[in-house]
């Protein structure tokens, strides 16, 4: 079994289901009393999201570079990032480790396709949504992209930032949530990707009337399978 380098922490609760999720899968493909084997780094997310929000990526890049090293050290085989934004971090991260990246675009696009779809919505947070470091990878797998418009942008990265991020989940968000998703149907979405490691706190299969496609879950269960390869 592979060694998994986890870097969690954006935010920690999300970084719970991570873990879960590959003891879990990990057990269920080996059986008897076997787990994952994880290293984790968990970061101080409030540092992280003051530098985004002043712009600072390069000093994001460190501290996760820093993060990725120190897993590699230790005898990570491959790194997982347990949030979807730092993505947008992964070419210069990748510069200070001889490790792989496991990308978690490329993992849930590969779900996707396998399923049959092309057009997808993508909720995440404004950063995920706006910029091109999540949507690339999966319009280069072949997929088209739908995101929502720019206030229901805003809406869901306050939800995720002020709400989910600190353990909150409320019905009023769920309902505007439920909305958007019915709206990038009307719009011809054939599914929805929830692109924020949170997310996946408020919404549900119950919750969307489209197909819906957990990264959290996604991105885990396949660090299992690269595991165990």
């Amino acid at each position: 079994m592979k060694t998994i380098g986890l870097i969690g922490g954006m935010s920690w609760e999300s970084t719970i289901t991570y873990y879960e999720i590959l003891n879990k899968e990990i057990a269920t493909r080996l059986g008897g009393l076997h787990s994952a084997k994880i290293i984790m780094y968990n970061v101080d997310f409030s540092e992280l999201e003051e530098n985004m929000s002043k712009g600072k990526w390069d000093d994001n890049a460190s501290i996760l570079s820093e993060a990725a090293k120190t897993l590699e050290d230790a005898g990570a085989d491959f790194i997982v990032i347990a949030t979807n934004t730092m993505h947008k971090l992964v070419p210069q991260i990748e510069k200070h480790i001889k490790i792989p990246v496991l990308h978690i675009a490329e993992a849930t696009a590969n779900v996707i396709k396998r399923d049959g779809f092309q057009k997808i919505g993508l909720l995440g947070t404004k950063f995920t949504m706006t910029q091109d470091f999540i949507k690339d990878r999966l319009i280069k797998s072949g997929l088209e992209v739908i995101v929502p418009d720019e206030k229901d942008i805003d809406l869901i990265n306050d939800v995720i930032f002020n709400e989910l991020c600190l353990g909150k989940v409320l019905d009023c968000s769920r309902k505007e949530y439920k909305r958007i998703i019915s709206y990038m149907k009307e719009r011809g979405a054939q599914g929805v990707i929830l692109g924020c490691t949170e997310i996946g706190m408020l919404i549900s299969q119950k919750d969307s009337v489209l197909p819906v496609y957990d990264t959290t879950i996604i991105h885990a269960k396949e660090a299992a399978k690269l595991a165990l390869k």
